[in-house]
């Protein structure tokens, strides 16, 4: 808590800074106005709904809502619960990848929650928003090192800058760690209980939308070698 990485405490600082930006300077009205322009809106991509709708923004804002959503959230809650998240995940990931790497991570992997949701709700009018995509990136980039023997969880007792930059093991290798496994395991299961299942964060009535979720975890968990910036370990050569 108290070596936190500066651009994670920068990324909560920034989803603080939109939260009280729409409680205290916007109208109820502006408020709506600022959700159409930065909200991710499935049905701006269906043009015959988009224009019934008077969808602002155009081409642009088709573009930037795949990550400006995720800096925008419902209530204080739903910020709350998103930042108690990030700390320990962001941290993880930001101390191996650095700056520029965790925030182009954290913008590709909310990209690909809004994908997600995007196929699995077309020309739905709701807006999606919440940092929750990119948090399951971070999730998912975490355990392709940080279960492993000499990784951070091993040295959780006291802060071992080398433990961040073991080199990762292959993803076979990874979904074998009966850790990961169960860490994929509980993960998925809430996921499914909140979204399908329909269950309900406590003093949240939001729906959860668990399909950006997972678009986000299987991103991070796939595209982390194009970011880690730590050589993979070399193959181990057959014994003569």
């Amino acid at each position: 808590m108290f070596n936190v990485p500066s651009v994670v405490v920068a990324t909560i600082a920034a989803l603080v800074v939109v939260q009280l930006g729409r409680e205290f300077l916007l109208s109820a009205d502006d408020d709506i106005e600022f959700l159409l322009w930065f909200a991710f809106i499935p049905a701006r991509y269906v043009p015959e709904v988009a224009s019934r709708l008077a969808v602002p923004g155009g081409l642009g804002a088709d573009i930037w809502t795949f990550v400006t959503y995720a800096l925008i959230h419902g209530n204080w809650l739903h910020l709350g619960f998103n930042s108690v998240w990030l700390l320990p995940f962001g941290t993880v990931v930001a101390r191996r990848f650095g700056g520029w790497r965790y925030l182009l991570f954290f913008a590709i992997t909310a990209a690909a929650g809004a994908g997600a949701h995007l196929l699995t709700n077309w020309g739905a009018i709701f807006p999606m928003v919440g940092a929750s995509a990119s948090i399951s990136g971070f999730m998912a980039a975490a355990s392709r090192f940080a279960f492993q023997p000499g990784g951070p969880l091993d040295s959780w007792r006291h802060h071992d800058p080398e433990s961040y930059r073991i080199p990762a093991a292959p993803l076979a290798v990874v979904l074998r760690n009966p850790r990961v496994f169960a860490f994929l395991g509980v993960w998925f299961g809430l996921n499914l209980l909140f979204g399908i299942g329909g269950a309900a964060i406590p003093g949240n009535e939001e729906a959860v939308a668990w399909q950006a979720h997972i678009g986000g975890f299987l991103a991070g968990l796939l595209l982390f070698p194009l970011f880690d910036p730590i050589p993979r370990a070399p193959a181990a050569l057959p014994e003569p």
